[in-house]
């Protein structure tokens, strides 16, 4: 499938409102194609900057998602919104659209800072929460596996917290964090103590080699819960133009997902997958409004489930 071309802002309002029902209808085909195999959508709140859940919230249907990934600042604030309306009205409105808490995305707390936030996941019935490793950076080696078994030794009685409450904390690769490298994710695989921490796979931060990022796949599958449709295209840190920096979404910049999709196929992956980027700055929506941000999400999952009913054909 072509990758789509570069679109400025003002062109997403023209194309916004076909785009959501032409990509349901791409997802329901790829549905019936393939029976065995589907990818499980999540949306991530931070893909609408600091807009009001009562506004993200309708918007997961529209990309086929049952579950919402919520983010505090600085990337969202949806969070901090939850706190500000309390639990109660948290439940409403999730009620309400029909929507529940799938994952809470937790870095500034850190994977030793997590016991409040499982306990709060918990009482939503949520399984997943997001963080980053902590540890030294830049190892190699024998140096790398002792830091990794040190970084789960402490781990220790925070996984039984996410035992005792049913969560499954993921540690995401990320730039300049102990977890970083593929040796790093695979130490982690290999030492974790518990099935209650797992891999959330980023592929923006690793090689950007379809093959590569294929086989590790097939390599984290026991692991993998949760797949970041990312890509790396020209960074997300400058102060680019907004067309250059939808170059991190599926089907834009230059890396080639069908191995991708044919390896989480190959694996059975039952894990969510976010269709995902950061914007620059952070805290902003990808786009202007919440049905332009909803129409270019639509678009990358349109893309992704071309290839789930390839794979679903053997190609």
């Amino acid at each position: 499938m072509p990758h789509s071309p570069l679109i400025s802002r003002r062109g997403f309002h023209a194309l916004t409102a076909g785009a959501i029902g032409a990509g349901l209808a791409g997802v329901s085909r790829a549905a019936e194609n393939d029976a065995s195999f589907h990818l499980n959508y999540m949306l991530p709140s931070c893909m609408y900057g600091y807009s009001k859940l009562e506004e993200i919230l309708p918007e997961a249907k529209k990309i086929g998602a049952t579950h919402i990934d919520v983010w505090p600042k600085v990337h969202g604030d949806q969070r901090e919104q939850i706190e500000e309306m309390g639990e109660e009205k948290f439940a409403q409105l999730l009620q309400q659209n029909d929507v529940k808490l799938g994952c809470v995305t937790q870095y500034k707390l850190g994977p030793f800072g997590l016991q409040d936030e499982m306990r709060l996941a918990q009482r939503f019935g949520c399984q997943l929460m997001v963080t980053g490793g902590s540890g030294p950076k830049g190892l190699e080696g024998a140096e790398l596996k002792k830091a990794v078994g040190d970084f789960l030794e402490k781990m220790k009685p925070h996984l039984e917290v996410a035992e005792e409450t049913g969560v499954t904390i993921a540690i995401e690769n990320h730039a300049n964090n102990l977890i970083e490298s593929p040796d790093s994710l695979r130490w982690l695989l290999e030492l974790r103590p518990s099935k209650n921490l797992a891999i959330a796979l980023a592929p923006y931060h690793l090689p950007q080699d379809e093959k590569f990022l294929a086989q590790l796949i097939h390599e984290l599958a026991d692991g993998l819960q949760m797949f970041y449709a990312w890509q790396h295209g020209d960074g997300a840190h400058d102060p680019i133009p907004t067309e250059r920096q939808l170059l991190q979404m599926p089907g834009r910049g230059p890396l080639d997902f069908q191995p991708l999709i044919a390896a989480l196929a190959a694996i059975q992956y039952q894990g969510w997958t976010e269709v995902f980027m950061h914007p620059v700055p952070r805290g902003v929506p990808i786009l202007p409004t919440v049905s332009e941000t909803t129409a270019e999400i639509v678009r990358g999952r349109n893309y992704l489930d071309h290839f789930v009913a390839q794979s679903a054909k053997g190609k």
